[in-house]
């Protein structure tokens, strides 16, 4: 278990928070420090043929250790965190053999990690949990992922009597930014299908996703002193009012789940002559998909036929449902499946309130489902990952690699 530990406190000491605003690849500088690591440990380790590319995309082999054809695999995290919350000097806490109760991360600011409110936390009484100190997020976002692929290649490696298949790695830049899959070379990578490391709860096992689209809102307006404002005026700000309060109002993330889309609006920034507005349309049904996008549109029409074209729309698709790309390939899910419940592990098949690297890569050409990482609460200071999940993650790692060889 300490190995782990060690292992997994080492990457998320190292600050990698990608940035939106940047056009290079990786997105900040900050993500090499981490990268060259990578590459360093696979050597380390003993896996051949490790890469990475000018764009920070890391790839290795663990060859095959049988003498008849296996299908090669992959396994694939991304080594940046969210730039939405601070991942600048983590100070992790390990608490072992967690008792239930609250954690304090934070005496001062009196930040508490509660089961009463994180129900989640009431499954792991008794085992090892890695949280925050209160002021930064973890990181398990994925570097537990990269700690239980690097982890799980190295028992491999260590056990040359469990049979495998060639099996590839990839680590990626930039994923939390939506940009994890953008310069992927998936022929070079050239594998069967693979599975990202990047899910929560252990157990998890997810092939669909939401369809997702970003909007940026623009509205122009004028300013006219108030006395004199009546015909004159036109205030940008209540203009992005009245075009929010005409999206539905129980379609948001907080009032939706499961299979439910929404629209989430994540930036209003304004002033009388200029508001810019920012949000995300998602939506695991394709046709739905379609439909939020034109009732976006259509409210843009209509306050514009009403106010002089002032609002300028720009909406951009991200990625789709990868359960079009898996469906046919299913065999691939019910390894994963498989692989869980002979480890006692009851798999939690659900799909996915977000994105993942492995939408992009299906539709590139490498199915590519998601699988539990342990962690919880990320993107924020209450984010914390039990060891026994990271465990149970690098065990069924191994699993699906020995499945594959039998199949």
């Amino acid at each position: 278990m300490q190995h782990i530990i060690d292992r997994f406190i080492n990457y998320i000491k190292i600050d990698t928070q990608s940035d939106p605003e940047s056009n290079t690849t990786p997105s900040t500088l900050k993500q090499w420090n981490l990268a060259h690591i990578l590459v360093a440990e696979l050597k380390q380790i003993g896996m051949d043929e490790v890469t990475i590319d000018d764009n920070g995309y890391i790839m290795a082999t663990l060859p095959s250790n049988v003498n008849y054809p296996v299908p090669t695999i992959g396994f694939i995290s991304h080594f940046d965190t969210t730039p939405d919350f601070s991942g600048t000097n983590v100070n992790p806490q390990i608490i072992p053999n967690y008792d239930g109760k609250d954690i304090v991360l934070n005496h001062e600011e009196n930040i508490i990690l509660s089961p009463e409110y994180f129900e989640d936390l009431k499954q792991y009484k008794g085992q090892t949990i890695i949280t925050t100190d209160g002021t930064t997020l973890l990181g398990a976002d994925d570097k537990a992922g990269i700690t239980e692929i690097i982890t799980a290649m190295e028992y491999l490696l260590q056990h040359p009597e469990i049979k495998h298949g060639k099996i590839r790695v990839g680590f990626t830049p930039d994923e939390e930014i939506g940009r994890g899959a953008h310069k992927f070379n998936v022929a070079t990578f050239a594998a069967e299908w693979a599975y990202t490391m990047d899910g929560s709860q252990i157990g998890e096992l997810e092939y669909e996703n939401f369809n997702a689209a970003g909007a940026k809102i623009v509205i122009t307006g004028k300013s006219v002193h108030p006395g004199y404002a009546k015909g004159k005026m036109v205030n940008s700000i209540v203009l992005g009012n009245e075009l929010m309060n005409l999206l539905p109002s129980k379609e948001t993330p907080e009032k939706t789940t499961d299979r439910e889309g929404f629209y989430h609006i994540h930036k209003f920034d304004g002033g009388i002559e200029k508001t810019t507005i920012e949000l995300i349309i998602r939506d695991h049904d394709l046709v739905k998909f379609e439909e939020r996008k034109s009732l976006l549109r259509d409210i843009t029409k209509r306050l514009n036929n009403e106010n002089g074209n002032c609002i300028q729309l720009e909406i951009n698709d991200q990625y789709y449902n990868m359960k079009e790309k898996i469906t046919p390939v299913f065999h691939i899910v019910d390894i994963a499946k498989k692989a869980m419940e002979q480890l006692g592990i009851t798999p939690i098949i659900k799909p996915i309130r977000g994105g993942t690297d492995g939408s992009q890569l299906s539709f590139m050409g490498l199915p590519c489902p998601n699988i539990f990482a342990g962690g919880h609460n990320f993107h924020g200071k209450y984010e914390y990952v039990p060891v026994e999940s990271m465990q149970k993650a690098i065990a069924v790692i191994v699993k699906i690699c020995e499945l594959t060889a039998e199949e």
